[in-house]
């Protein structure tokens, strides 16, 4: 059984076709790269499984269970971690916070426990502080904890932003461009980071990205659209050499 399986997905806004029957399967322990030129719909086709959008037809299967009806942070709770292209760190909490932010959907706590002060709370708190840490720890950046998240360099937000996904312990992770905005030395070590998250953590990954060495350095597989719609699949070596992806990528634009 797919750890993921998108089944004829499709998504519209008003008259256009944002996602044209789309699928595909994931299966567990793969990095799977979805690529295409800007407005393929990439982004949307996320939106769709992670629950930020509603689809209008099809369906996704985590695990063989449906769960495109669920709302954004149930389909979180079901432990699917997302990073976003456009970083959304919380500006006035520090690095450790930001992350322990990240386990809220674990957290078994009640709003009256919370407030009382009971000790299954502060226990909850004491367990999310030194898992949150660990994560810190993993990435490389256990130093920065107490460092206002958004001070950071732009290099390191995005670090924050993989830690604040990982904290959710998810055993899916949805990576929207992760590489967007680094300099060439900064996104070799998001691959590295990339890997080590799969070989390390067991965690299965799909990634959207516009870097084509790293989509191909790191991706077991490739799924491209154009337009909304599925032009190719498989291999990095078989999709680089698929002719209507190099039309795609040299010849048009799809903006």
């Amino acid at each position: 059984m797919s750890m993921l399986e998108v089944r004829s997905l499709s998504k519209s806004f008003g008259g256009l076709v944002a996602v044209d029957n789309v699928s595909f399967k994931v299966e567990k322990g793969m990095i799977k790269a979805i690529i295409g030129p800007n407005g393929a719909g990439k982004t949307t086709l996320f939106n769709c499984v992670s629950g930020n959008t509603a689809c209008d037809e099809g369906e996704v299967l985590l695990g063989g269970v449906p769960i495109q009806s669920l709302a954004a942070h149930r389909i979180a709770s079901l432990s699917v971690g997302r990073t976003f292209q456009n970083i959304k760190l919380f500006g006035r909490m520090t690095v450790l916070e930001n992350v322990m932010a990240g386990r809220h959907t674990r957290s078994r706590s009640g709003f009256l426990p919370a407030m009382l002060g009971l000790p299954s709370v502060r226990a909850e708190e004491k367990k999310t502080r030194e898992r949150s840490l660990e994560v810190l720890d993993f990435l490389g950046i256990a130093d920065l904890a107490d460092r206002d998240a958004v001070s950071l360099a732009f290099g390191r937000q995005r670090i924050v932003e993989f830690a604040r996904a990982l904290a959710l312990e998810p055993g899916l992770l949805l990576l929207d461009e992760p590489a967007a905005g680094l300099n060439m030395a900064e996104t070799d070590a998001i691959a590295g980071l990339i890997r080590r998250i799969r070989d390390e953590r067991g965690i299965t990954i799909v990634l959207i990205e516009h870097d084509m060495s790293l989509v191909m350095g790191i991706s077991d597989e490739v799924h491209v659209l154009s337009s909304g719609r599925t032009i190719a699949e498989g291999k990095p070596d078989d999709v680089r050499r698929n002719p209507e992806v190099i039309s795609v990528y040299l010849g048009e634009d799809d903006a």
